[in-house]
């Protein structure tokens, strides 16, 4: 006997195929994920599947920029705060998102690691406006602005490599983390502003 299928709108569908994806493709390699799996935990046709999305990966695609737009939601600075504080925000927000979207973020994390060109510029865009918010919340003069980017993005890419360790050690305080990842960014700034 079979389950009667549910009926949901549109947007409901689409989000329910992006959540199963999200868990198939962190917990597994792109190859070693099928369409039909996931049309089948979702309990839809594979007509229904190549609907909503064409492609495998135009799927995976879908499933980065979903997260990445939500992490820039999550992580938004409130900039009435004092630089050093929308920075702990920032962080704070990050470790939160890391902590409940955890699927999301490993798949973002392996889009970032893709073959596929068009995929791996979802990831960068989000990686640049995270990186355009902290250095413009830094306000550094024009003749540092290079290399404090630079530091800033090498910082954002440390985080997002000891995220990723923390979901596999989750032993590790998160306050413990917190404070890693602000003195790493201190060190990397070499103490600027002063």
């Amino acid at each position: 006997m079979t389950s009667a299928r549910r009926r949901l709108d549109p947007e409901q569908r689409r989000s329910q195929l992006l959540d199963i994806g999200a868990r198939l493709f962190a917990d597994r390699p792109y190859e070693d994920v099928w369409i039909e799996e996931v049309a089948e935990l979702a309990e839809v046709s594979r007509g229904l599947m190549y609907h909503y999305f064409p492609t495998k990966r135009d799927f995976f695609a879908a499933i980065v920029e979903r997260e990445s737009e939500r992490l820039l939601a999550a992580t938004a600075p409130d900039q009435s705060l004092p630089v050093e504080e929308q920075v702990a925000a920032g962080l704070d927000a990050y470790l939160e998102h890391v902590a409940s979207h955890r699927h999301g973020v490993r798949a973002v994390n392996f889009g970032a690691l893709s073959a596929d060109a068009d995929i791996r510029a979802i990831v960068e865009r989000e990686l640049d406006a995270q990186q355009r918010r902290i250095v413009d919340a830094l306000d550094p003069p024009a003749d540092d602005r290079e290399l404090i980017g630079v530091a800033v993005r090498g910082w954002i890419a440390f985080v997002r490599a000891v995220c990723m360790d923390w979901l596999d050690h989750p032993s590790i305080r998160e306050c413990e983390l917190r404070d890693l990842c602000l003195r790493s960014l201190t060190g990397m700034l070499g103490g600027w502003p002063e």
